[in-house]
């Protein structure tokens, strides 16, 4: 006879063990399952793990702001003291450069007045004041290293940039996973780790349960699937591919780990973006700095089969190191090994969140997250876990959607704008950064 649970959530990553918690919590018997072997293990892990405000959406905006409010009280969300100690949020800020790419900030701004976030506007010589590291020169577009150009100023400063107080990282992404796995046990669920899901099995037009490669079944009427980049493949054993307007890819990313320069203080330096280099950054432990990037025009993007793609650095790294040493001259680029991380990101077309129920009754999606919502994983788990209740009580979410209400900045959120038949978001960045 086939194990019966009330839910089984498809993977353990932070978005998955948050989903876990928010339905046990409400009474629901859960089973998360993952193919590795403990919570966070995969993309989450190598995560860069920053908490920001800003995207291109009011509704994308409104959430990542809410979740800086979550982080900051993490112990009393989990509940819940982690045998291995509680994961740290940073809250040194984050800086935005003003850039002909991001429109000097102008449509940003906006949103964060709309949503009540508070910001601070910087002159070229109050960026520096903040951030000693940082050269103001305008480098005018990202480009590849092999460019004539590359590395050449234009001669005139940066216009300035913004600084968001209510922002920073997380030190320890997976850490902060398995504080959420202990949370949703604390609640009841249960977690199955190197298990795999062979099949979706159905019955008259809903899910029926889940077919391990081992050849267990496990029924339970509640199946979502929050499997990261494995999430389109998961979909297709769902009977689903070719049913959703909105549909996810692998991409693969690299990160690089370099010392800081002598005048960066990693205690204090804030989170740092600029469109300009095509980079991003944040302060590392041991007083070196992360470098990712914000997948620029010129650069090619590498979509690949999760089971299948390469682990080793490449160029990229080496690009992304550079291109960061224009804005922080005093950059230490090591002449050996390579440091830091490759892994995927699980990208929707317009690089938004699928957080929505699926043609499969009784089947649900948290999907196309990897890249910029590990910051929104307590939220996203509320909302999917508010979403599966409505679905389940009736409702129709694709005619009648469900509202889910922010508490700390006081703003409903409409969770069709998380939909997989969504018209694809033009405002959106096309990139990580949303």
């Amino acid at each position: 006879m086939a194990d019966t649970r009330d839910a089984i959530v498809i993977g353990a990553g932070i978005i998955g063990a948050s989903t876990a918690r928010e339905l046990a919590a409400r009474g629901m018997n859960v089973l998360s399952i993952d193919r590795l072997p403990a919570a966070s293990y995969g993309s989450t892990a190598n995560s860069c793990a920053i908490v920001r405000p800003y995207y291109s959406t009011v509704h994308g905006s409104a959430i990542a702001y809410e979740s800086h409010f979550y982080w900051s009280d993490w112990e009393n969300y989990c509940g819940v003291l982690d045998e291995r100690g509680m994961a740290r949020y940073h809250n040194v800020g984050c800086m935005i450069m003003k850039t002909r790419q991001n429109n000097f900030l102008e449509s940003i701004l906006k949103v964060m007045d709309e949503i009540g976030c508070p910001y601070q506007e910087l002159t070229p010589e109050e960026v520096c004041q903040r951030m000693p590291s940082v050269s103001t020169a305008c480098f005018g577009e990202p480009r590849r290293t092999d460019d004539p150009e590359f590395g050449e100023s234009l001669g005139r400063e940066i216009v300035g940039a913004a600084y968001f107080p209510r922002g920073g990282y997380i030190s320890d992404p997976q850490l902060a996973g398995h504080n959420v796995q202990r949370a949703a046990e604390k609640f009841g669920a249960s977690f199955r780790f190197n298990a795999t899901v062979a099949a979706i099995r159905r019955d008259n037009g809903r899910v029926k349960g889940v077919t391990l490669d081992n050849g267990e079944e496990i029924d339970a009427p509640v199946v979502v699937n929050v499997a990261g980049p494995h999430s389109s493949k998961v979909n297709e054993m769902a009977g689903l591919a070719g049913t959703m307007r909105i549909t996810t890819r692998a991409l693969r990313h690299e990160v690089a780990h370099v010392p800081a320069p002598d005048d960066y203080d990693s205690g204090v330096s804030h989170v740092f973006s600029d469109s300009e280099i095509g980079t991003y950054c944040r302060p590392e432990t041991g007083n070196h700095i992360l470098i990712g990037s914000e997948d620029p025009a010129c650069d090619e993007r590498e979509w690949v089969d999760p089971d299948d793609y390469l682990q080793e650095f490449t160029g990229m790294w080496t690009t992304l190191v550079m291109r960061q040493a224009q804005r922080f001259p005093g950059l230490k680029i090591p002449g050996s090994a390579a440091r830091g991380a490759v892994d995927l990101y699980d990208v929707t077309e317009d690089w938004g969140p699928i957080y929505d129920k699926s043609d499969l009754g009784g089947f649900y999606l948290a999907i196309g997250t990897s890249g910029n919502q590990f910051k929104n994983a307590p939220i996203a788990g509320e909302m999917m876990a508010t979403l599966i209740a409505a679905c389940e009580d009736g409702q129709d979410h694709d005619v009648d959607p469900v509202s889910f209400h922010l508490p700390h900045i006081d703003r409903d959120v409409d969770l069709s704008f998380f939909s997989r038949n969504r018209e694809i978001n033009q405002n959106s960045s096309f990139s990580v950064l949303g």
